[in-house]
C-alpha cells in the first residue's frame, strides 16, 4: 500500500475529535465514526470525500482535477492541491460529469486556480467534510438534500475572497472544459444573492438552476475574462476584512430558479452550520445503524463505509413540490414527491438493488416508479440515467431485473401492468444499443452487423428476457411468457463447444476467426465483441440458468475445471483500447468489473462449495481494505460495496429475480440487519479465523439448511443464519 494511504486513514480514525464545526449527539454507538469517505479516492475507485445526505441531490466535495478520466469524481488523494469545491459529484463511476459551481476561498491580490492543503488532516464524516488550506483558510462543508453549506474561516487581517467558477465541470478533456457550457444566465440579485440557469453537455445534456446565498454582503464583485469557447463567467467576490467566518449556501434544481430558492427556504433557511451538519449526521447514523456488526475495527470500517457508498445514490432530483425535469426535457410532477436518477443499472442490478429490497424497502417503490415514469417520457426504460437524462453508457436494459425483482418480492407501490408494458416495449422496440429486429432475426447479435459488444449484448439481453418472462408468467400473460422465455435462451447460440466459451458469430452463422479469447474489449476506444472484458470473463454471464451452462460444458466436473482455468490463467493479449476498468484480477476473473461478481458463487452450484469459500476470502483479502486505495475498481454507484456486504454475511444474489441467494462463506463474526416491524436477521460465523475459512455446516433458525440457497422470504421474516467454520474443505 502507498504511504499516503496509511497516513490519511490514521488521520481519519480520529476525525470525530477534529470536527469542531459539527457537534453531533452521542448515541449508544455512533456508527458514522467507522465510515471513511476517503476509501476509493486513490487508484481508480473514483469516490469523493465530500458532504451529502442519503439519496440526496447535492454532493458538496473538494476537487483536485476535472478534465481527465482520473477525475470522474473530481478528487484524487494523489494530488497535493485543491482547485475548489463543487456542489455535485458521482460516486465511483467510469465517466465524469457534474462538478457544477466550483468555489475556492483565497486571500491576497492574485486570483489563484489552486491551493495546497493538508491531506493527512482532512476531517471526514458522513454529512461533513473539513480541511485546512495552505493559505490559512479553514473550510467546513455540510449538505442537505438540495443544498450545500460552507463555512470559511479566513486568517485575521486579510481580505476574505471567494472565486466562483460557473464554467467549471467534470469533463473528458481539457478542450471540453471550455465548451461544455452551452448556455449560461447568471444574475447578481443583490449583495448577498446570486441566481442562474445553465445548460451543460458532457455525459448528458442537463439544464440546471441554482441560487447562492451569502451570509454577509460583498463589498466588490469582479468578473474575469473568459477563454475562447467559454459561455460562463468566473467571478471573484471580496467580503473585505472581518473576524466572522463567511458562510455560503448553494441550492440546485433541475426545474427552475424558484425551485432552487424554495429548497433554500424549506430545508436550510438559517445560518446555523452546526445544526445543518448535525441533521445530516443524524440521518446517516440512523440509516447506517440498521446494520449491527460484531467484529474487528477494520471490519466495521469496511461494512459501514460500504453502506455509506451504497446510499449516496440513486438521487432524488425532484424539487420540494415534486417537480422534476424528465428525459424529454419537459417538466413533470411526481405523484409521490420524489423522482430518482443516477441509475447505474448495468452495475447495480446485480447486488445493490437486491440489498435495497432487504434493508431499505421504503425506497424500492420510488425507484420503480421513477423508472416507469422515465420510460413514459423517453419511450423505453432507463439504461444509465443522470439528472433524469439517459446517457446510453452501458448495454442491455437492466431496469428490467430491478422492476421484476421488486414485483416478485411483493412490492406494490407501482402499477405492475404499466410496468410490464414498459418492459415489453423496451425489449421489443428498437432504441440505442438495442436492435431487436436484428436480434430476433438471428437469435443473437452478429458481430458483422453489430460491430461492438455483440457477445455481451446478447448475453446481457438474455437475462433481461428471462426476467420479463418471469413477470409475464406471474401476470398471466402467457404469450409474452412464451416469447421471452424462448428468447432468454439465445446465449446457447453463441456457446462454442470447441472452446467452451461464448464466442462471436457472424450473420452467416460462422464463428469469428481468428478468435483471441484473451483480448480485452472496450467499445468506445477499441471496439471488440465484449463489454469491458474478454471471452473468459463473459462466458459465465448466464445468471438465469447456471444449470444449463453446466450442462453445455459437459457436466459439473467439466464446468468446475473450466472455472479453475478462469482463476488460474494469467494470459494477456494486447489491446489498443482503454482497459483500466478491468481490474482486481485473479487469473482472468476481474473483480473490479461487475460481470464477474457472481462467478465465484458458481462453484457452489457445481457442488464444490469449498472453492467458493476460498475465493471469497481471497477477494476480501486482496480487494477490500479501509484505505484510499482499498478498492480494486470503480465503486460503480455502490455495486462494489454491495458485493462486499452480501458476501460478508455469507450469501449473494446470483440471480436476483429468483428471490434466492447462493450460500458462500461469511467473513465477519456477526452481522445483524434491523428490518421493518422490529424484526432482525443475523448472520453468525462460529470459529471464523484466518485459518478457518471453510464452511463445515449451515443452519437457519437452528435447522440444517436444506440446500445451497437461502430465500428472500427467509431473510425478511427474520431469524439466524449460522455457519460453523473450519480449516479444511468440507463436502456438504
Amino acid at each position: 500500500m502507498r504511504n499516503y494511504a496509511i497516513k490519511a486513514v490514521s488521520a481519519i480514525v480520529s476525525a470525530a475529535a477534529l470536527i469542531s464545526s459539527c457537534n453531533t449527539s452521542s448515541p449508544a454507538e455512533d456508527v458514522c465514526s467507522y465510515v471513511d469517505a476517503l476509501v476509493g479516492t486513490a487508484y481508480n475507485g473514483h469516490t469523493f470525500p465530500g458532504a451529502c445526505v442519503p439519496f440526496g441531490m447535492i454532493q458538496a466535495s473538494p476537487e483536485t482535477g476535472r478534465d481527465i478520466w482520473k477525475y470522474c469524481s473530481g478528487y484524487s488523494i494523489d494530488d497535493d492541491a485543491l482547485i475548489g469545491f463543487a456542489q455535485n459529484h458521482l460516486n465511483g463511476t467510469g465517466c465524469p460529469d457534474l462538478g457544477d459551481i466550483l468555489i475556492l476561498p483565497f486571500i491576497g491580490d492574485q486570483v489563484v486556480s489552486e491551493v495546497g492543503y493538508d491531506k493527512t488532516a482532512q476531517r471526514v464524516s458522513p454529512g461533513y467534510y473539513g480541511v485546512n488550506l495552505d493559505n490559512g483558510v479553514k473550510v467546513d462543508v455540510t449538505a442537505t438534500d438540495h443544498t450545500s453549506q460552507y463555512l470559511f474561516e479566513y486568517p485575521a487581517g486579510t481580505d476574505r475572497k471567494l472565486s466562483i467558477d460557473f464554467q467549471s465541470g467534470l469533463v473528458f478533456t481539457n478542450a471540453a472544459l471550455h465548451t461544455h457550457v452551452l448556455f449560461s444566465d447568471v444574475k447578481i440579485v443583490d449583495a448577498q444573492t446570486i441566481i442562474g440557469h445553465q445548460n451543460t453537455k458532457n455525459w448528458v445534456n442537463r439544464d440546471w438552476f441554482f441560487a447562492i446565498s451569502l451570509s454577509e454582503p460583498v463589498i466588490s464583485c469582479d468578473t474575469l475574462a473568459r477563454q475562447e469557447g467559454e459561455n460562463a463567467d468566473k467571478i471573484v467576490l471580496n467580503f473585505g476584512e472581518g473576524k466572522k467566518p463567511v458562510q455560503v449556501k448553494i441550492s440546485m434544481s433541475s426545474v427552475s430558479i424558484d425551485g432552487a430558492l424554495a429548497s433554500l427556504a424549506k430545508e436550510n433557511p438559517d445560518w446555523d452550520f452546526d445544526a445543518t451538519c448535525r441533521s445530516a449526521h443524524e440521518r446517516w447514523n440512523s440509516l447506517l445503524s440498521r446494520v449491527e456488526v460484531k467484529g474487528s475495527i477494520e471490519q466495521k470500517k469496511n461494512v459501514y463505509t460500504s453502506l455509506y457508498h451504497l446510499y449516496i445514490q440513486p438521487n432524488n432530483i425532484a424539487d420540494h413540490d415534486g417537480s422534476y425535469r424528465g428525459a424529454d426535457n419537459n417538466v413533470y410532477k411526481s405523484s409521490n414527491g420524489a423522482y430518482f436518477s443516477t441509475f447505474s443499472l448495468w452495475d447495480t442490478y446485480r447486488a445493490a438493488h437486491p440489498f435495497y429490497t432487504i434493508l431499505n424497502p421504503e425506497m424500492v417503490d420510488g425507484f420503480v416508479q421513477s423508472m416507469v415514469s422515465h420510460a413514459g417520457a423517453q419511450g423505453y426504460l432507463p439504461i444509465w440515467t443522470l439528472w433524469g437524462k439517459e446517457n446510453h453508457c452501458m448495454i442491455a436494459n437492466h431496469s428490467v431485473p430491478v422492476i421484476v425483482e421488486a414485483f416478485m418480492k411483493g412490492f406494490t407501490g407501482f402499477d405492475p401492468e404499466k410496468a410490464f408494458d414498459a418492459i415489453k416495449k423496451s425489449l421489443t422496440e428498437n432504441h440505442p444499443k438495442s436492435d431487436w429486429v436484428t436480434y430476433d432475426r438471428y437469435g443473437y447479435y452478429p458481430y458483422d452487423i453489430i460491430t461492438v459488444e455483440s457477445v455481451s449484448r446478447t448475453l446481457e439481453s438474455c437475462y433481461d428476457d428471462y426476467c420479463a418472462a418471469v413477470m409475464a408468467k406471474a401476470l398471466g400473460r402467457e404469450d409474452d411468457y412464451e416469447f421471452f422465455s424462448k428468447r432468454s435462451q439465445n446465449y446457447k447460440n453463441l456457446f462454442d463447444h470447441s472452446t467452451n466459451l461464448m464466442r462471436p458469430k457472424d450473420s452467416k452463422g460462422d464463428w469469428k476467426e481468428p478468435f483471441d479469447q484473451f483480448v480485452l474489449s472496450h467499445a468506445s476506444t477499441s471496439g471488440g465483441d465484449y463489454t469491458e472484458g474478454n471471452a473468459w470473463q463473459y462466458t459465465w454471464h448466464v445468471q438465469q440458468a447456471p444449470e444449463d451452462l453446466i450442462s453445455l460444458m459437459g457436466g459439473p466436473e467439466a464446468f468446475a475445471s473450466k472455472l479453475d482455468s478462469l482463476f488460474f490463467l494469467e494470459t494477456t493479449s494486447e489491446s489498443t483500447g482503454f482497459v483500466s476498468d478491468v481490474t482486481g484480477l485473479i487469473g482472468q476473473y476481474a473483480h473490479g468489473n461487475e460481470p464477474s461478481h457472481h462467478v465465484v458463487y458458481f462453484y457452489e452450484l457445481a457442488g464444490k462449495p469449498w472453492k467458493t469459500e476460498a475465493l471469497v476470502r481471497e477477494v476480501f483479502d486482496k480487494f477490500y481494505s479501509p484505505e484510499p486505495d482499498g478498492l480494486c475498481g470503480n465503486d460503480d454507484c455502490g455495486q462494489m460495496s454491495a458485493w462486499y456486504l452480501f458476501s460478508a454475511m455469507g450469501f449473494y444474489p446470483v440471480d436476483p429475480v429468483s428471490m434466492n441467494y447462493v450460500i458462500g462463506a461469511p467473513q465477519i463474526p456477526e452481522m445483524t440487519l434491523h428490518l421493518p416491524g422490529g424484526k432482525t436477521f443475523t448472520s453468525k460465523a462460529q470459529n471464523l479465523s484466518e485459518a478457518n475459512r471453510y464452511v463445515k455446516s449451515v443452519t437457519l433458525n437452528g435447522k440444517p439448511l436444506a440446500s445451497c440457497m437461502i430465500s428472500h422470504q427467509d431473510i425478511i421474516a427474520g431469524g439466524v443464519l449460522e455457519f460453523e467454520m473450519t480449516s479444511e474443505p468440507v463436502i456438504r
